[in-house]
């Protein structure tokens, strides 16, 4: 059977996230949406997103195609009424498409084809809002921690650190290193990746994970429902936040109930405000409703897309909005949406020039090996031209 993930209607509310990625890209919990699908599936699936990603993001059609709605995140009876459909059949659940069973000369217009509908009444979760990344993220751990450690063993873990609640919800992958560290498992599990490292007089609460290869730095404060994915280098104070991968926060400051893509990085001391001072549910910016709309969340921080990053002592308000390949810096509070491509701070913002954003992204990805190639190139111009309207 061959499964293909599709970016349905919620891709455009999850801007600046999906300008980079298909939907099912996106990391919560433990794991992105797409290795949650392929744990299930047992199965490699392939990607039905925007044009301009499908050069890194391709799709594979076969005769016979289950397509999958990526915001959607699967659970044991959601798999089976999936794998139980036939060509023709469309898993609905309220009006939205979960899932949908076609040859492979349908798949592009699958919009338009009329399908028996069989109806989905159980519950489903999903990431249809910006929020909904970090709000749900101490389930989404606890659920993923079930799932990556059901039969394995976890490394030893050494015998110098603290640790209060049961030691059994801590799992070291192989290689992982974990010296004099604090680990509170009281109100979930706590993950340590391949190869990754908590450094002396780290803080942990579960539930918690730390992605393959990543850092928690000397004195770090960790609070639960925080994620940290592969390739990162964390320190200071973070609360309820998600970090994709291959992004640094490494030095002193606060990060709450925020998401943070991958390439980016946070000078010293940059501060996030997440709890407005009236107490008042937080708005933040859609690209869809072109104004700040209410998140029904009394506690919002910043969302950062992939490339964008701060200088020392960056200051944020509430609900702050920042796209993709950004530049800040200077005193005080920038506004609270950034669109793509811009470089300056509180006093005002210009345009960031492609062709240096460029020289930035290679000379930063180059320092994890990974090659800034003409793939990445077209995904980001492509990104700057919407922004900016140019073609």
């Amino acid at each position: 059977m061959n499964f293909i993930l599709f970016d349905g209607p919620e891709r455009d509310y999850l801007l600046p996230f999906t300008y980079t990625r298909p939907i099912c890209e996106i990391r919560t919990g433990i794991l992105t949406i797409r290795e949650k699908w392929e744990l299930f599936l047992n199965a490699q699936v392939s990607f039905y997103t925007q044009d301009y990603l499908s050069g890194k993001f391709p799709i594979r059609k076969e005769s016979i195609n289950i397509l999958i709605n990526g915001s959607i995140i699967p659970d044991v009876f959601l798999v089976e009424q999936i794998l139980k459909l036939k060509p023709g059949e469309q898993l609905e659940n309220n009006n939205d498409i979960i899932a949908l069973c076609l040859q492979g000369n349908e798949v592009e217009e699958f919009t338009s084809i009329r399908l028996k509908i069989i109806p989905y009444n159980n519950s489903i979760k999903k990431v249809h809002r910006l929020w909904d990344i970090y709000a749900n993220n101490h389930q989404n751990i606890k659920d993923d921690f079930e799932l990556l450690t059901k039969g394995k063993k976890s490394q030893k873990l050494s015998r110098t650190n603290f640790i209060i609640g049961d030691e059994t919800l801590i799992f070291l992958e192989k290689g992982a290193k974990v010296e004099f560290a604090f680990l509170n498992t009281t109100d979930g599990p706590i993950y340590i990746g391949k190869d990754a490292v908590v450094m002396e007089g780290a803080k942990i609460r579960g539930p918690f994970s730390l992605g393959d290869h990543s850092q928690v730095k000397l004195d770090a404060k960790i609070y639960t429902g925080t994620t940290i994915g592969p390739y990162c280098k964390v320190g200071g104070e973070i609360s309820n936040s998600v970090i994709f991968g291959y992004s640094n926060k490494g030095h002193d400051g606060f990060l709450g109930n925020s998401v943070l893509g991958e390439w980016c990085n946070i000078g010293a001391d940059t501060n996030v405000s997440n709890l407005k001072n009236t107490y008042e549910f937080v708005k933040l910016y859609s690209y869809v409703e072109k104004k700040f709309v209410n998140t029904g969340q009394q506690f919002c921080g910043l969302m950062l897309g992939d490339h964008s990053k701060t200088g020392i002592n960056t200051m944020f308000n509430t609900g702050t909005v920042v796209g993709v390949n950004v530049n800040i810096f200077g005193e005080g509070f920038p506004r609270n949406f950034i669109p793509s491509f811009s470089w300056g701070g509180k006093h005002g913002f210009s345009v960031y020039k492609p062709e240096k954003a460029f020289q930035v992204a290679k000379a930063v990805m180059k320092r994890r090996n990974i090659d800034f190639n003409a793939v990445e190139k077209a995904i980001l111009q492509e990104i700057y031209n919407q922004t900016y309207n140019s073609n």
